[in-house]
């Protein structure tokens, strides 16, 4: 049972990498596109989760400036985001410089230590700082923590509920799970 769930979730790493190579090469990043829509592929992507596991962050990197990822204790976990498209609302710090807001429907937070859930449901409003670094689009900063939907959340705990081996561990993945799908939104 151990090496099916194994084999289950390296074909879910799989089909994330996969599907965030064909998202990517389909943005190249190029200079002359809409910052704003880079900024959204790489949101959608974080959303999907593609920084809950080391073996899918390299989807992201063309996205970043920044070589690593730190090792979050913590994911927040939102229900929407909206990239700001509006140019008057921008930061214009150079042609090739802005700071671009984002407004995120925060449910609440994860941590993944103690294995628990604080509901925290808010709205804030976070600026990307988007650069051209040679003919591409990069984001600089801020380098926060993963940023992802609710489902996508739950169904990465059911997994790990799955293959974990601990009894105590696997009750605080469920109630975990159960927190999570009882939050609003």
């Amino acid at each position: 049972m151990k090496r099916f769930l194994r084999l289950v979730q390296v074909m879910l790493v799989g089909l994330v990498v996969l599907w965030g190579s064909i998202e990517t090469s389909a943005f190249s990043g190029d200079i002359k596109n809409d910052p704003s829509r880079f900024l959204e592929k790489y949101l959608s992507l974080d959303k999907r989760g593609a920084r809950l596991e080391v073996d899918s962050q390299e989807v992201l990197a063309p996205f970043v400036s920044w070589t690593e990822e730190p090792a979050w204790g913590r994911v927040v976990v939102i229900s929407e985001f909206q990239v700001i498209e509006d140019v008057g609302q921008w930061e214009i710090l150079s042609s090739t410089e802005m700071l671009i807001p984002v407004t995120f429907e925060v449910v609440g937070t994860m941590y993944w230590e103690t294995a628990t859930f604080l509901p925290e449901p808010q709205k804030y409003l976070e600026y990307y700082h988007v650069k051209a670094i040679h003919e591409r689009w990069r984001i600089v900063g801020p380098q926060l923590p993963p940023h992802v939907g609710k489902k996508r959340l739950v169904n990465f705990i059911r997994l790990a509920q799955l293959q974990e081996p601990d009894d105590m561990r696997k009750k605080k993945f469920q109630q975990l799970r159960e927190q999570l799908t009882q939050a609003p939104k």
